[in-house]
């Protein structure tokens, strides 16, 4: 078995000796014992990795290689991953408890899937396009944003690594990623796999840490670009901080997504895709479906059918693979849940099962949780909750349905379920969010991904993901120009 303890930090491509003594203990959530531990990046790591980067953006041969070269060593990445995807979903799952089979398949086997689909999008995408200007030829080049400071939640690292790391790889950027306390090990395991590629010096730093660290690499005056994904609140704080030094900055934040079945909808085969769109990952995915829309008329349906399906989900050890919901990520995450619980019977939901009592002695398990009679004044309708407890609320009809589910400070994702595609389409058309399902809910990411309102600026995935790390160059010929594209 390798081992889950890391000495050093990797920086600049090398592994070097932190700054300080400080330990980051991963403790598994299921059974609340330490498996492992890391260096804890501070001020003084983000200083040297930044040093680094900048050195081998200004200076070095990275940003000026070809794309297909750069393209090549992301190719090799991928090789070396693929030869770990089990393995590596199996960390996920001992760090931050995500069941075996939503760690294979949404984790580390996504994270492959994407390096592959953003080489593909390279591959067509306009690194350098001719136009007619005003004047004569005119070219537009890509060029790469800089210094990139990578900001990775916990929910689901791998995975929402590749989105930030490859496309500003390829584009040519320097990469400094800061993985959550939570999940370092799967973080500095991957900068094992970037040592075999053999990138230039500077071109990768991985530091974990804390707010302090985090804080500390979006301040860097020698940073250019801050990519972030995890709670508006930070995201607010980073945009300000972004803003007063004018530094690119992408921020993909939270959701509180609102699923609206129609009344033609096919309840069983509804609830049965619900039970991955809303409660996906023990319900720590900022896309969950986690407002319930159902008329009066199927109300009762829905909810003897809801009721159903989370009464037989299997709540236990997330390594077994029968496992449908398994602890969460940490202590202060299973109370935070428990008290948005005992908020929705303070405020008059009705419970319709679950609680907050434990389902088990040990670990940072909560009960699937399922609320009706609520009204999307309450918190448990408003706030992301982060955790497998779902709010049921009704609507008078249509007009009501899409209200509701625009009265949010989110845009993230959402849904409709409905026999009627077509007319699916038109409700999709009028709700403020960035990704929306026609009778299911999946990411596809080959599409842009990203929010409307407080759920971030900005997009991941696609050709769009990749603009995140380009800036625009315009260079203007009185003579004719020779054809670079």
């Amino acid at each position: 078995m390798r081992s889950l303890t890391y000495e050093r930090l990797f920086i600049g491509g090398r592994w070097e000796a932190p700054a300080t003594g400080q330990r980051i203990a991963v403790i598994s959530p299921h059974t609340e014992e330490r498996i492992g531990e890391t260096p804890e990046a501070t001020a003084g790591d983000v200083d040297r990795a930044v040093q680094a980067a900048r050195k081998a953006f200004d200076a070095g041969p990275w940003p000026r290689m070809t794309v297909d070269e750069r393209m090549e060593k992301v190719e090799k990445l991928a090789t070396v991953y693929a030869a770990h995807t089990d393995e590596m979903a199996d960390l996920i799952t001992a760090e931050m408890g995500s069941p075996r089979s939503f760690s294979r398949l949404g984790q580390a086997t996504g994270a492959l899937a994407q390096m592959h689909l953003t080489l593909a999008t390279a591959k067509e995408f306009p690194w350098i396009e001719r136009r007619r200007g005003l004047f004569g030829d005119v070219q537009i080049r890509r060029a790469p944003v800089g210094v990139v400071g990578a900001i990775v939640p916990w929910n689901v690292p791998q995975f929402l690594i590749m989105p930030k790391m490859i496309p500003a790889l390829i584009a040519g950027c320097a990469v400094v990623v800061k993985p959550a306390p939570e999940t370092p090990i799967d973080a500095l395991w991957l900068a094992e796999m970037l040592e075999e590629v053999d990138l230039p010096e500077g071109v990768v730093s991985v530091l974990p840490g804390g707010r302090d660290t985090g804080e500390h690499l979006v301040r860097h005056p020698g940073v250019d670009k801050v990519s972030f994904t995890g709670s508006s609140a930070t995201g607010r704080h980073i945009a300000a901080v972004c803003g007063e030094q004018l530094k690119r900055v992408s921020l993909e934040l939270g959701g509180k997504s609102a699923a609206i079945i129609l009344d033609d909808a096919d309840i069983d085969r509804t609830v049965e895709h619900l039970k991955t769109a809303s409660l996906m990952n023990n319900g720590q995915a900022c896309v969950a479906q986690t407002r319930i829309l159902v008329s009066e008329r199927r109300h009762d349906d829905v909810v003897d059918a809801l009721s159903a399906m989370m009464s037989g989900l299997q709540v236990g050890d997330p390594a077994d693979d029968a496992t449908d919901i398994g602890p969460l990520v940490a202590q202060r995450q299973q109370q935070r849940v428990q008290g948005y619980i005992d908020a929705g019977l303070t405020e008059g939901a009705r419970m319709v099962l679950g609680g907050t009592d434990s389902p088990r002695e040990r670990g940072w398990y909560v009960q699937p949780t399922l609320f009706t009679d609520a009204t999307n004044e309450m918190r448990i309708a408003r706030e992301e909750i982060f955790g497998p407890v779902l709010t049921v609320l009704t609507y008078s009809d249509e007009r009501d349905a899409i209200r509701i589910a625009n009265d949010s400070d989110y845009g993230l994702a959402g849904s409709v379920w409905t026999a009627d595609i077509a007319h699916g389409l038109e409700i999709a058309a009028q709700i403020r969010t960035g990704t929306y399902g026609i009778n299911m809910y999946t990411l596809d990411t080959t599409m842009p991904f990203g929010g409307f309102k407080q759920s971030g600026i900005g997009r991941e995935f696609g050709a769009e993901g990749l603009s995140e790390y380009v800036e625009l160059q315009t260079t203007i010929s009185a003579d004719k120009m020779p054809d670079l594209t």
